[in-house]
């Protein structure tokens, strides 16, 4: 089962093998920014703009334009939903931190590895 892994940027990190690297500017990259969430939803801690970011994600991929709007926004959106094969069966490695046990993972990750296994978001 394809899991996600917290990229580091420590020295002789490595990619493991099998994964895709999928944090910005990837095209896998998630658009929505913490900052953003902060400024623009109010965030007052990193876990709830990872949160928002989770949320404005799951709703922008699954067609919504509520978060963001605009031939760019669907261009994005279509490029990133019409390279899901290449990540199926994959790790996928974002910067974001791993849940704790039993809590939800609120990283973009998350979703692509269940687009790219073909469940519903």
């Amino acid at each position: 089962m394809p899991a996600r892994i917290q990229r580091r940027r420590t020295k002789g990190w490595r990619k493991p093998d099998n994964t895709v690297i999928v944090t910005r500017p990837s095209r896998f990259g998630n658009p929505f920014t913490l900052a953003g969430a902060t400024e623009w939803l109010g965030a007052e801690t990193p876990e709830q703009a990872r949160e928002a970011c989770h949320m404005a994600f799951r709703s922008w991929v699954r067609g919504s334009d509520q978060w963001w709007m605009g031939a760019e926004a669907a261009a994005t959106r279509k490029r990133l939903l019409d390279a899901l094969p290449e990540l199926r069966g994959k790790d996928l490695a974002c910067y974001c931190p791993l849940p704790a046990d039993g809590k939800p993972d609120h990283c973009h990750a998350a979703i692509l590895l269940r687009l790219a296994a073909g469940e519903e978001i």
